[in-house]
């Protein structure tokens, strides 16, 4: 049987591009593949693996022509290993931003036998601009038993907004205060709820007492986020970060329209989007779901069947569905 080696950042804590490796090799055992965890040191492994998968260290790998060797973006100098073996390397890009952080001067991704994964449909895009193959693609998931709307939302008077200031903190407070301005002619009460430092289930608590979700991030292969807040029963505003147009769609004509190709999805409009970093774009679109909730009515139920539809495509199965194929392509 070929063997897949899934190579793992050394990072202090836990990201959610690693969280999304570790799930990819949970999964492949869950389909019987043999799948192993490429630590560069294995003593100080990261905190939260999948129980009951080997792992092994970088340079004791013992990688063979058979094997297929996973390796995220940004860290081109672990394909090493695979790249001497003449192992099949496969780079699983999950931001595009990074794509090409730490190639060689001179080194471009032509002149290397590796092949690509992408996150979502947009980084697939632009993997294809740079290197002129479009490359499948595996979706992260959220978890539906974590979130999930709440029986009853609260009466949107005021409105909360949940955000994450992490992301993009400075553009976060500009809309913040751009809206705290307006709010004599606009007539908008907002309260704001800051989502940071809690555990996944107290984001999910505090996402299911929000009725809008701000997303400044930029820039992003697939955010999770919003999906997030799409499964607690938010509208979402803001910034898609590029990758987020894998599942993003405006609510009403004239809203931003990126320049990559956005694909067919079965849901309509989910949420006000403006370019990144457009503070001015991004605050319309912040009260643009406000008035949506302070209205009521037809308008509001459709975002939130449109949400709620985004966010049942991103479930468990459906990785792990588009991770069999992905493979059963791969190894044959």
């Amino acid at each position: 049987m070929t063997r897949t080696f899934i190579f793992l950042p050394p990072l202090k804590t836990v990201s959610g591009g690693l969280a999304v490796l570790a799930e990819v090799a949970a999964g492949l055992a869950g389909l019987g593949q043999d799948v192993a965890l490429v630590l560069r040191d294995p003593s100080a492994p990261p905190l939260a693996l999948p129980p009951g998968l080997p792992t092994v260290g970088l340079d004791a790998a013992g990688l063979t022509p058979d094997d297929v060797y996973v390796v995220p973006e940004g860290w081109p100098n672990a394909l090493a290993p695979g790249l001497a073996a003449g192992a099949r390397c496969l780079v699983y890009c999950q931001n595009w931003a990074y794509f090409h952080n730490g190639l060689p001067g001179g080194v471009t991704w032509d002149r290397l036998p590796v092949s690509f994964l992408a996150v979502s449909d947009p980084v697939a895009r632009y993997i294809e601009l740079a290197t002129g193959t479009l490359p499948p693609v595996l979706r992260p998931a959220i978890d539906p038993a974590l979130f999930f709307p709440p029986a009853q939302k609260p009466a949107p008077d005021p409105v909360r907004v949940g955000y994450m200031p992490r992301k993009n903190k400075a553009l976060a407070a500009m809309i913040r205060q751009t809206t705290t301005a307006r709010a004599v002619r606009t007539g908008l009460a907002l309260e704001w709820a800051a989502i940071e430092g809690l555990t996944r289930q107290g984001v999910a608590q505090a996402l299911r007492g929000c009725h809008v979700f701000l997303a400044t991030g930029f820039p992003e292969g697939c955010p999770l986020p919003p999906l997030e807040a799409f499964a607690c029963g938010c509208v979402v505003a803001g910034f898609a970060g590029f990758g987020g147009f894998d599942y993003m769609r405006p609510i009403g004509p004239g809203g931003y329209v990126p320049s990559v190709h956005l694909r067919d999805v079965p849901w309509g409009g989910n949420g006000f989007y403006a370019a990144d970093n457009d503070v001015f774009g991004a605050t319309l679109c912040l009260e643009a779901a406000a008035k949506l909730w302070n209205e009521g009515g037809p308008a509001l139920t459709a975002a939130l069947e449109n949400a709620a539809a985004t966010a049942a495509a991103y479930g468990p199965q459906a990785q792990q569905e588009a991770l069999a194929g992905i493979w059963r392509t791969l190894v044959g």
